[in-house]
């Protein structure tokens, strides 16, 4: 009965899948999971059969929910996509966290309604154990230092700082100049390509303006001072009215906000369901 029964849910995802890549006139890849460093294979492989149709988009859309990961397996994933599609946007229905949110910065556009969820851009470093993330690290050993030039830390403190792996630190501010300098360059090269005056002036915009505001973003989305939480959700307002980023809100559009439902529902059933940690979805591939 199983195999009957997962038969209908495939040929129902690949119909909900159709009508999506029909109202984008695009190719879309559903991804669910981490973004670990042995993504970049399976993700590589997906995209490449994918472009094996006939009939050849230049655009993706990729519906993405995940809890973060690697910014360095992002850096290889946003090379992938570039070089199979002219235009990359993303979709996220309910969340794509810390590396997710990084993958998200390369996108063309990304779209949102009112609940979905972006998050602090903390990149994960991998501790031999877990991932764990870079800056809330690298926030506290900078409290202990002044609290030392100050003369105020306390004797575990003082034990704490000593006992620090300045190998591991090291990789953590590697991890978090990686992630400005990756948002940087994709900000300016593909979000802000179409950003051609300013709204306010209408003057035209320079490109050492885009480099500032793209710089501007990053900081902001690893400022645990502004989210203090590695977790924190980052909806449509913060992120429009705070970070200043365009969105494109589906929320006052029920049938792209119904496509998106209809599939995106449907398929994290079915992965819950079956206990699933990495899951993607192509018109070629399930």
């Amino acid at each position: 009965m199983k195999p009957i029964f997962d038969s209908t849910i495939f040929e129902l995802l690949n119909e909900r899948l159709n009508k999506l890549e029909s109202y984008f006139d695009a190719d879309v890849l559903f991804y669910y999971g981490p973004i670990t460093d042995s993504l970049d294979k399976p993700f590589r492989d997906v995209v490449e059969e994918l472009k094996r149709d006939a009939n050849k988009k230049t655009s993706l859309f990729i519906i993405l929910n995940t809890p973060g990961g690697s910014a360095e397996t992002v850096e290889r994933l946003v090379k992938i996509t570039r070089h199979h599609y002219k235009e990359v946007h993303f979709i996220i229905p309910d969340a794509a966290y810390s590396a997710g949110t990084i993958f998200c910065m390369s996108g063309d556009s990304i779209y949102m309604d009112y609940s979905s969820s972006l998050g602090p851009i903390d990149p994960q470093v991998y501790n031999g154990k877990n991932w764990v993330p870079a800056l809330g690290y690298l926030d506290k050993v900078e409290e202990l230092i002044k609290k030392s030039l100050a003369g105020t830390i306390s004797q575990a403190e003082l034990i704490m700082l000593r006992e620090q792996d300045l190998a591991m630190l090291r990789r953590h501010e590697q991890a978090r100049d990686l992630t400005i300098a990756l948002l940087k360059k994709w900000l300016v090269n593909y979000k802000f390509k179409n950003w051609d005056t300013h709204s306010s002036t209408n003057l035209p915009v320079t490109l050492l303006e885009k480099e500032a505001r793209a710089t501007e973003i990053a900081r902001d989305l690893g400022d645990n001072k502004i989210w203090h939480s590695h977790g924190r959700s980052i909806g449509i307002k913060a992120l429009t009215t705070i970070l200043k980023l365009k969105i494109e809100d589906y929320s006052s559009d029920p049938k792209l906000t119904k496509l998106i439902r209809d599939y995106n529902d449907l398929i994290c059933q079915y992965i819950s369901r079956n206990g699933g940690e990495m899951f993607f979805h192509t018109r070629k591939f399930i």
